[in-house]
This record gives structure tokens, C-alpha cells and sequence, in this order.
């Protein structure tokens, strides 16, 4: 009997023989919009007051207001045949709740301040991380004082588990390998303190990094356990931390080290022994000199092995790591972006048996999101190619 998308993976990610290499893939919102005037296909849905429904114009979400049907695009997994789903959302991690302060505005980009005191700039209709503008939380005495008290008692509103429920409803009966995930210590300090906060306190202010770690590790531990407990234990579990930039690491390995994961391992043992979860680590840039430490932290997979960063290299990571780690991700999605059918069965291909021929465990995907300079045909014709040489 054939393996389920959800056996392969599991078998992939606990390192025990899979038929097949698996697949994952993530498209812009506005690759989707372009999609679907090339033919991807939509559907016709029910939308309550409250729910989100898709923005054709520009593939965001917006909040109902009057109960009505709407058009959106079938979800890529299930149109794909992708063999894992994520059934977020993420839960709401920033000290004070329900925080949201318009502060300047255009029809191109909005900025807005948090519940960490943060104003960031984000684009209103196409994607793309949000510019940093202000930061309040510039000091520990700051963060202990305004911040702090906040993330230390929990709040069952942080989690809309609700959502969860229904998203799961959506995917269960499809055999996918079903995830939670969520950004880290990492990303929530960067986007809570800023990046020159941030830095200059790893080398400063280090007992600051420890107590703020702390503190989100045990509120990290409480929020993934109401989700697991509400929504039910998914499959596995994604965490997003973008630890590099194209050149190298923004930080040390040594101040990775002793500062940032025994975090990570602490929350990845609490995955694994509390729930017998497999984990992936996501980080864009260069992960090369950040391997050793991944590995020593318990992940299970690493994704996406950026192919523009320094070292990034897919079959030398297999070579090096093949029996310890799986690898999701890896294929240059500049390839996609050429629209050239001979070129991507030719890399997609190359690409495939490559890793295979090192013994690698992976799951085909791009190393970046795809983006709306990829036409819908040619995303098929890369997954064509990789099935005609998907089975190991």
C-alpha cells in the first residue's frame, strides 16, 4: 500500500525510508492574483461577519462586514497536492493585547504601532517585510517596567484556536502532514526592540537577552500547549527564525551560541519529549555557519537553504548532514522566475536527483516564496518534472 502525503513526511522528518521525496511550496498572495487570471482555479465560499475573506485586487485578507459569498482561490496544498498544511494562525505574542495604532498613512503603505511599543511600515497591497520606523522598548528598565508584567501571567485570548479548529476541519480527510508554527525569540525581539537595540544589548546587556528569552520561552511553552490541547496535536511544528542575512549570520556563532539556542533547544526538547513532534527550523540567509548548532539543538528539518546566501549549499549540507537533518526547500525559485520550460525540468531535475543521489531526506520546494514573476504554467511544469522523478 502507498505511503499517505502524512507518512511520508512523518518518515522523512524522523529519518526512517519514505517512498518518495515529498513537496511544499508557497506562493506570494499577489503570485496567486496572477495565477489565477491564468487559469488557477477558485471557488465560490460562505463568509460570516468577522471571517476573513480574499481581496481579489491584491490577494490580501480582509474582515467581513455583511454576510455574503465570495471568490477565492482553492488553497494551493490542496490544488498542488502539497503534503503538509499549516493550520495557524499564529498566536498573538506581543505584551499588550489588542493593540493596534494607525499612525500615518497612504494608499501605498500604512504605518502602524504594536503591542510591543513598535511602529513598523508595512506595504497595504503586496508582500514584504515590514520597514522598522520607532521602537519604545530601547532599554531594560523599559521592557521590565512596560512590557514585561504583561507576558508573565497567560491569556487564553492570545490564542484563537477557534480558527484553528476550522482550519483543521478544512484539512483533515487529505492524509497531509498537519503543522503549527510561529517566529521565535529571534524575530520577536528584532521586531519588539529593533535591530540596533537588539545588538547592541547581545553584547551589553546580555542578562536582558536571557531574562526576554525567559520570559518567551515559558510563554512559547504555555501558548503551543492551549493550542494543542483546544486544537488537537498537529503533526509537527514549523519555527521561523531568520537568523542570517546574504553574506553570513547577523550575529556570531559564539553569541548564537550562548545566547539564542539554548532556547531554541529547550523549546524543540519540549516539542519532542512532551509530544513526540518533529520540528522544522526556517531561517532565510546564509545557515551555513549556524548548521552545528541546528543540529545540536534537536531540529529535525532545515529549510529553505536560500541558494543567492553564502555557503548555502543543498547537496554539500546533504553530504555533511544528510543523516541527521531533512531538507525542505533548496530549489532556486529564480529558476521558476525564467519562464523557460527546458530550463526549469532541467534544474528542477538536476536539482532532485541530486539530493536523492546523496541519500538526502527531502521535501522539494523553492528556496524562497514564489513570486508573481512566476507564470502558472511554469509552476506546473516544475511540478511536473518533479514527479517524474519523485520516488526514491
Amino acid at each position: 500500500m502507498a505511503q499517505t502525503p502524512q507518512e511520508v513526511v512523518d518518515r522523512l522528518f524522523r529519518g526512517q525510508p519514505a517512498e518518495r521525496v515529498a513537496l511544499h511550496g508557497s506562493p506570494w498572495p499577489e503570485t496567486l492574483v496572477k495565477w489565477v487570471a491564468q487559469g488557477y482555479p477558485t471557488r465560490v465560499v460562505h463568509k460570516e461577519p468577522g471571517e476573513n475573506r480574499w481581496r481579489p485586487d491584491d490577494g490580501r485578507s480582509e474582515t467581513v462586514i455583511e454576510a455574503g459569498h465570495f471568490t477565492e482561490p482553492v488553497a494551493p496544498w490542496e490544488h498542488f497536492g502539497y503534503d503538509m498544511v499549516g493550520i495557524g494562525p499564529w498566536f498573538d505574542p506581543l505584551p499588550i493585547l489588542d493593540y493596534d495604532e494607525l499612525l500615518e498613512e497612504t494608499d501605498a503603505w500604512e504605518v502602524r504601532r504594536d503591542g510591543a511599543g513598535a511602529a513598523l511600515k508595512y506595504w497595504k497591497h503586496k508582500s514584504g517585510t515590514p520597514e522598522h520606523i520607532d521602537f519604545r522598548m530601547v532599554t531594560r528598565e523599559i521592557w521590565e517596567r512596560d512590557y514585561r508584567p504583561h507576558v508573565l501571567t497567560w491569556d487564553p485570548a492570545r490564542v484563537d484556536t477557534a480558527e484553528m479548529i476550522r482550519n483543521r476541519a478544512a484539512a483533515e480527510g487529505h492524509e497531509r502532514w498537519i503543522h503549527y508554527g510561529h517566529l521565535f525569540i529571534w524575530e520577536l525581539a528584532r521586531k519588539s526592540m529593533g535591530d540596533i537595540t537588539l545588538y547592541e544589548s547581545l553584547l551589553l546587556d546580555p542578562g536582558w537577552i536571557h531574562d526576554y528569552n525567559r520570559v518567551y520561552t515559558d510563554l512559547y511553552k504555555r501558548a503551543f500547549t492551549a493550542m494543542i490541547e483546544e486544537a488537537g496535536r498537529p503533526d509537527g511544528i514549523w519555527i521561523y527564525e531568520d537568523l542570517g542575512y546574504k553574506n553570513g549570520l547577523f550575529a556570531s556563532p559564539k553569541v548564537f551560541g550562548e545566547l539564542i539556542f539554548p532556547y531554541y533547544t529547550e523549546l524543540v526538547t519540549f516539542f519532542h519529549d512532551t509530544y513526540d513532534l518533529p520540528v522544522v527550523f526556517h531561517s532565510c540567509g546564509s545557515t551555513v555557519d549556524a548548521l552545528p548548532m541546528i543540529l545540536e539543538a534537536g531540529f529535525d528539518a532545515l529549510n529553505p537553504m536560500e541558494r543567492k546566501a553564502k555557503g548555502n549549499d543543498p547537496f554539500a549540507f546533504a553530504e555533511a548532514y544528510g543523516d541527521q537533518l531533512a531538507f525542505v526547500g533548496g530549489l532556486d525559485a529564480r529558476v521558476l522566475e525564467t519562464n523557460d520550460r527546458d530550463v526549469i525540468v532541467r534544474e528542477v531535475t538536476a536539482y532532485i536527483e541530486g539530493m536523492k543521489s546523496r541519500g538526502a531526506r527531502l521535501v522539494f520546494a523553492t528556496d524562497h516564496s514564489i513570486s508573481p514573476r512566476t507564470d502558472y504554467d511554469s509552476y506546473r511544469h516544475a511540478l511536473d518534472a518533479y514527479r517524474a522523478c519523485m520516488v526514491y
